[in-house]
């Protein structure tokens, strides 16, 4: 055997007959094998007519084919299934011409295509939500020009402002707590406080008779924030308890009162909706109240009431009209003391826990602000989510 391994391999070795004799009986066994699968693959030709179409078709050509894209399966003839019907993708809306080359290669072209309203119908699934790097830009497909400024409205395809620029939430159900903080543009200084300091998550309500409202509105919206535009109405002790200029009042006719709503609308965009500042005896009368209503809803806007009118007839006039609305369950700063806030604060997490939800009320007061972010932060750990208002308005028009 050493010496088997210097030799020239396949020389100087006699014939193995035995090995022989063995291999040629593997190859009986084999042929008779491969014979048998022919046989039954004769067979199932003949018992099924697609698998003889496939078997006795062409093969298929060798010239270079361009690389096959989702939009060749739309309307492309070779795509065809076995009944004839070429498959389709519903999103496609493309038109494809493939050209062959003097080389033998294949151009494909793709030209947008004309829907002629019997084809498949794409759907927008309303969107919650902007883009954080837009956040500060408005949809001007949601604006209508007018002497008063850029109004909201809905879109063409029914899209509204209030979902446009809603803050997002995380869709669990758990423990969900509103915080509307009010007040801002009447002061600089609190109102930068209140963008910086606060929580993304804490709705920021811009007073309408504030100043530099497009600045604050930008950075607000770009520190992740919701907004809202809050309305003067009158109140039980009016004129003694004057809320300030555009007061929407109960013996003036309903046109003026939309002015002046349309005016505080005018003054900066992409805001959820609308939220009272006072407004008791405004709240409380229906023939005052159903035709401003009636305006927000049908620029697809929330209202927010604050709560603190128990004569309000908001509930009965937005649910008739499908306005989405709600309401504050706590005025979290009636004290102007942190301790005092604090206890509120914690008040109002007891509600939301049997509740499900809730919302507070707060001013932006240094002390509101501190208290608001100290709470914030445990009550995360708590398992406590701060959503935007409009989360929970959403759900008063839910099916």
């Amino acid at each position: 055997m050493g010496s088997d391994l210097h030799a020239p391999l396949g020389q100087n070795r006699p014939p193995k007959r035995r090995t022989a004799r063995r291999l040629s009986a593997v190859a009986v066994l084999g042929s008779i094998g491969v014979i048998a699968v022919v046989g039954l693959s004769i067979y199932a030709m003949r018992n099924d007519p697609q698998l003889e179409r496939i078997a006795s078709s062409e093969p298929p050509s060798s010239t270079a084919i361009a690389p096959k894209t989702p939009a060749d399966d739309a309307v492309s003839p070779e795509n065809a299934n076995p009944n004839g019907m070429p498959r389709s993708n519903p999103n496609s809306g493309a038109t494809i011409e493939q050209n062959r080359m003097a080389d033998g290669s294949v151009v494909t072209k793709y030209t947008p295509r004309a829907r002629d309203g019997n084809g498949p119908v794409l759907i927008n699934a309303q969107r919650i939500g902007q883009d954080p790097r837009f956040a500060a830009e408005p949809n001007t497909s949601l604006l209508e020009d007018t002497e008063y400024g850029k109004l909201p409205i809905l879109g063409e395809d029914g899209s509204r402002p209030m979902d446009q620029y809603a803050r997002p939430w995380s869709g669990a159900r758990g423990t969900r707590i509103a915080i509307v903080v009010g007040g801002l543009g009447l002061s600089q200084t609190g109102t930068q406080r209140a963008i910086q300091q606060l929580p993304s998550g804490v709705t920021l309500g811009l007073a309408a008779s504030g100043n530099s409202l497009q600045r604050w509105m930008q950075e607000a919206r770009r520190a992740g924030h919701e907004i809202l535009i809050q309305v003067p109405f009158e109140p039980y002790d009016y004129p003694a308890n004057d809320p300030g200029p555009g007061t929407l009042l109960v013996k003036d006719p309903a046109a003026k009162n939309l002015e002046r709503l349309h005016v505080a609308m005018g003054e900066i965009t992409n805001y959820t909706g609308i939220m009272n500042y006072q407004g008791g005896r405004y709240l409380s009368d229906v023939k005052a109240l159903e035709p401003v209503l009636r305006d927000m809803a049908s620029r697809g806007l929330l209202f927010l009431d604050d709560g603190t009118s128990a004569q309000s007839k908001t509930e009965v006039l937005a649910k008739a009209m499908q306005l989405p609305h709600a309401f504050g369950d706590l005025t979290l700063d009636g004290q102007l003391q942190s301790d005092a806030i604090l206890k509120k604060l914690d008040e109002l997490e007891r509600i939301a826990q049997r509740k499900g939800t809730a919302i507070g009320i707060a001013s932006a007061f240094d002390e509101s602000i501190a208290a608001i972010r100290k709470w914030a932060d445990e009550a995360s750990q708590r398992g406590v989510e701060i959503v935007g208002v409009s989360t929970l308005a959403r759900e008063s028009v839910a099916p």
